[in-house]
């Protein structure tokens, strides 16, 4: 019953959302059926929010091998040309390549988009705390990052979404929008990351499933918004 409701919750916001588990399995079976990969020689990457709270979202970590972990904060995928490069070298014989990314963001029962109730807590917390933290700090006009080793990847995360500063404030849900701003960045960081190493793949395709995961309540299932499938044909870059 609880699903049900926060099935309801979701989709007010990500209309074309799905439960992040069922879209594992339609994903894992158009790559079967529909592309003919063998997902038993399939390596995972993901660039994906280093929070603990993405880990068990979808069934692709029981299924495939890996992840090769590209993203940090925000699901940047601060690993850049260097990291997908070794994800390239350690591809399975004969294998197949296959990339999950995209930031998240958590929903309370109510309704609150960048909340959501953490195992074992009481109140709610951020989600994604590295996004709703720059989003905190947007608000202050006079502000810009400081790139210092410190804190390199918050720093890099909020200068990379600085472009997208005024439209994320003027917008109706700026908790959505930061989210959204930060999809486009990770998606045209893999594709850059992908073209600039491409000589380094020994596969003929690469998957790629990109989109927001949405963070519920502990115990119950995450959702993911797809927004970006495809089976990339490495020869063709």
């Amino acid at each position: 019953m609880l699903q049900r409701k926060f099935d309801e919750v979701v989709k007010t916001y990500f209309p074309d959302a799905m439960d992040a588990k069922d879209t594992s399995i339609n994903v894992l079976g158009k790559m079967q059926i529909e592309h003919n990969i063998d997902i038993s020689k399939v390596l995972m990457a993901t660039s994906v929010c280093s929070d603990d709270i993405n880990v068990p979202s979808t069934t692709f970590f029981n299924v495939l091998f890996g992840p090769f972990i590209m993203g940090g904060l925000g699901g940047l995928p601060f690993a850049g040309q260097t990291g997908m490069t070794a994800f390239a070298h350690h591809i399975p014989d004969n294998g197949s390549a296959f990339i999950f990314y995209g930031p998240h963001i958590g929903i309370t029962l109510d309704g609150d988009l960048g909340k959501m109730y953490r195992p074992r807590q009481e109140e709610t917390g951020n989600s994604c705390g590295a996004l709703m933290l720059a989003l905190s700090r947007f608000q202050d006009s006079n502000y810009k990052p400081i790139i210092n080793d410190d804190d390199y990847q918050q720093m890099k995360l909020e200068e990379s979404l600085l472009p997208y500063r005024e439209q994320i404030l003027d917008s109706d849900n700026s908790q959505k929008a930061i989210t959204e701003a930060t999809y486009q960045i990770i998606d045209r960081k893999i594709h850059e990351h992908i073209v600039s190493c491409k000589d380094e793949f020994n596969v003929d395709r690469i998957t790629l499933l990109g989109g927001i995961i949405i963070n519920t309540d502990n115990g119950l299932d995450d959702y993911f918004d797809v927004r970006n499938f495809e089976v990339i044909n490495v020869n063709s870059l």
